[in-house]
């Protein structure tokens, strides 16, 4: 029985490390600065919801006006976020604030 040379296992190694950063890259989050206003817009409807980048170190998750992405009891609240186009009105899971009567 022939064993694997070390260059033959390297090799494995190397195209397993290759094929994780492909499949990381893939996964990274948009950024919202580098989109227009419609861009960002669509792809919170077509998703229902997306965690975008909205600064140097900054994210959040931005959800549909009309739909059931947060958790009870937050409801969508909207807000802006800079977009490539300026600002852009967007919707982000928050608790209602109770106004006293």
């Amino acid at each position: 029985m022939r064993t694997p040379s070390i260059a033959f296992a390297a090799g494995k190694i190397l195209w397993a490390a290759t094929l994780l950063c492909s499949v990381s890259a893939a996964y990274a989050r948009p950024d919202a600065r580098a989109m227009t206003c419609a861009q960002t817009q669509a792809l919170i409807k077509t998703g229902h919801a997306a965690v975008l980048t909205t600064g140097p170190d900054t994210y959040d998750r931005f959800v549909r006006q009309f739909g059931n992405e947060c958790d009870w009891p937050e409801v969508p609240i909207s807000t802006t976020i800079r977009t490539k186009d300026g600002e852009c009105l967007v919707y982000r899971c928050e608790e209602p604030i109770n106004l006293p009567d």
